[in-house]
């Protein structure tokens, strides 16, 4: 049987700004592999640089040096339009701000991230109740944002981020913006997400007794991924 292979893998990366006449250095060789079913906490001060590996990992932005894989494939010589498919299909992205659009009920919100992958609305529709079910709001699905407490909110844009199936999910503090008590049924049953679906999940959080529960945690230091044991 051939080995696994990580789903996400960073390798030596590197990202470095100019200001004016100086070179910032965010990411300096970072390196990290993350398995199918593992949620690795990515703990770190802010401006140490989780948000720029997260989009990084993410391929909504391009690294200085280095390469990311997804699924043992190479993408820093991809055109923009392959890096968007990958996007698509392979990759979730949950952020501190649910971002949902306030127009649209939650399972319109959705259900259009299938749809522009292609997906006939009639599945869109099926696939959006099933998970929004699953994370608990099976009786909110026809009240847009403003109607949903904050939690809610957030269990939404869950679902959005994984209405397409994706291998990889990456979240940038994804209850920062939650009361303690919430922010723990979120993150219950972000847990549950990962477990049930295998997915390989980075989360980047400043509470530590949320990523005490994760797989294992990382930080950032001088620009490069470290275990925290």
């Amino acid at each position: 049987m051939a080995e696994e292979l990580p789903v996400l893998h960073l390798e030596a990366i590197a990202r470095h700004y100019r200001q004016g006449e100086e070179i910032l250095v965010i990411l300096d060789g970072a390196t990290l592999s993350v398995w199918p079913g593992e949620s690795v906490a990515l703990v770190a001060p802010s401006g140490a640089g989780k948000s720029t590996l997260l989009h990084i990992a993410g391929l909504l932005e391009h690294p200085s040096a280095g390469d990311v894989w997804i699924g043992g494939r190479a993408t820093s010589k991809l055109g923009d339009n392959q890096r968007t498919a990958i996007r698509r299909a392979e990759i979730g992205f949950i952020y501190q701000a649910h971002h949902l659009l306030p127009e649209f009920s939650a399972i319109e919100n959705v259900m259009l991230p299938q749809m522009i992958y292609g997906l006939a609305r009639r599945e869109a529709r099926a696939r959006a109740i099933e998970i929004l079910e699953f994370l608990g709001l099976g009786k909110r699905l026809d009240h847009r944002p403003a109607e949903l407490s904050g939690g809610e909110q957030q269990r939404v844009a869950i679902a959005r981020a994984v209405a397409n199936a994706p291998r990889i999910l990456l979240a940038d503090e994804p209850t920062g913006n939650l009361d303690p008590h919430t922010a723990e049924h979120v993150f219950g049953t972000l847990e549950r997400l990962v477990s049930a679906s295998g997915l390989a999940a980075v989360i980047a959080t400043h509470n530590m007794d949320l990523a005490d529960r994760m797989s294992r945690r990382v930080t950032i230091r001088e620009g490069q991924v470290e275990e925290l044991v």
